[in-house]
């Protein structure tokens, strides 16, 4: 009788031990536990840590409420300028509400990767390459909109949605290396236009004020000159001031002649009536010829006597004196 005592009290415990290792269930800190009892939803989610369940009549389901990281496939598409690219792109979502994520869908990781993958063709269809390529932030928002409005009734809440890569046929990546080269190559231009401009700016007015002061252009040659001799292994080639250059030639040039001033005319004596001519200079001498030479002398010519004036008695001259020793002029 105690022996069949002890072997049911044996089989008791053990009994109780294989249901409590069926029912006991451990929920690990980043998940949630969703109680099914005879296929109807259980209002109260379990928690993180131990917990039991009826065997054979509850059933749990663990969700994980983890941010979950899911690369969406590479897309082909035509953009809104008929430009064909292959675009990807990675989205971060998370549950948020374990037992919307167990009963609203089947598969919600499932779910949310078909619609990631179909909300960025529509994205690609109605962009332009160059928002593609460089707008890109305004894009990852309106995608992850897209995804974000179905995913809400799943208890899904999407995070954020990333576009990685843009992939480009060959022939549009030559053309947009020589676009990129060609702007490049304007800008260069522009920029070396807008330096000469400003350059041929300073420089007149440098040239204003050495205009000024000649003395700053050799003192501008003269720091020319230490910073080319900076250089040990070149030859210095001394340039001529070409302000000394002018100055010779100019010491050169004959001077102009002198205006030559008029004789002064001779003024009438006082007394004389108007209309009358003043007395003339008395001519000079002539040199008698060689053929007059040997008839007469030529005698030193005196002072003539000045006319006289009409209306005014002159004294008869009387013969003019001869030097000491000298004879009477003969004339023949």
């Amino acid at each position: 009788m105690v022996q069949e005592l002890l072997v049911a009290l044996v089989v008791v415990v053990l009994a109780g031990v294989a249901y409590t290792a069926a029912a006991a269930r451990v929920v690990k800190q980043y998940e949630r536990g969703v109680v099914l009892r005879f296929g109807r939803l259980r209002n109260d989610v379990r928690g993180p840590g131990f917990t039991m369940v009826l065997p054979g009549v509850e059933r749990l389901r663990k969700v994980n409420m983890q941010i979950v990281t899911m690369p969406v496939p590479a897309q082909d598409g035509i953009t809104r300028d008929n430009v064909t690219v292959r675009v990807d792109a990675v989205i971060y979502f998370k549950v948020v509400d374990a037992a919307s994520a167990v009963v609203e869908v089947e598969d919600y990781r499932f779910a949310v990767s078909q619609m990631a993958q179909t909300s960025l063709r529509s994205i690609i269809g109605k962009s332009d390459l160059d928002d593609l390529l460089s707008n890109r932030e305004k894009l990852n928002q309106g995608l992850e909109l897209m995804i974000d409005s179905p995913a809400v009734g799943w208890g899904v809440q999407i995070d954020r949605v990333e576009i990685k890569d843009v992939s480009l046929p060959e022939t549009m990546k030559r053309s947009m290396a020589r676009q990129a080269e060609a702007d490049r190559e304007r800008r260069a231009r522009v920029i070396n236009a807008d330096a000469e401009l400003q350059a041929s700016k300073k420089l007149s007015q440098a040239a204003a004020e050495m205009s000024s002061q000649p003395a700053a252009l050799q003192l501008r040659l003269l720091q020319t000159v230490v910073a080319v001799a900076a250089e040990k292994n070149s030859t210095l080639v001394l340039p001529f001031p070409v302000e000394l250059l002018r100055f010779l030639e100019r010491a050169q040039q004959p001077a102009p002649p002198q205006p030559v001033e008029a004789a002064p005319q001779p003024q009438a004596p006082a007394g004389t009536p108007p209309g009358e001519p003043a007395d003339a200079p008395s001519p000079m001498p002539r040199t008698p010829s060689g053929a007059d030479a040997g008839a007469e002398a030529v005698a030193e010519p005196g002072p003539s006597p000045a006319p006289p004036s009409p209306g005014r008695s002159t004294p008869a001259a009387g013969p003019a004196p001869r030097p000491n020793g000298s004879k009477p002029l003969a004339r023949h």
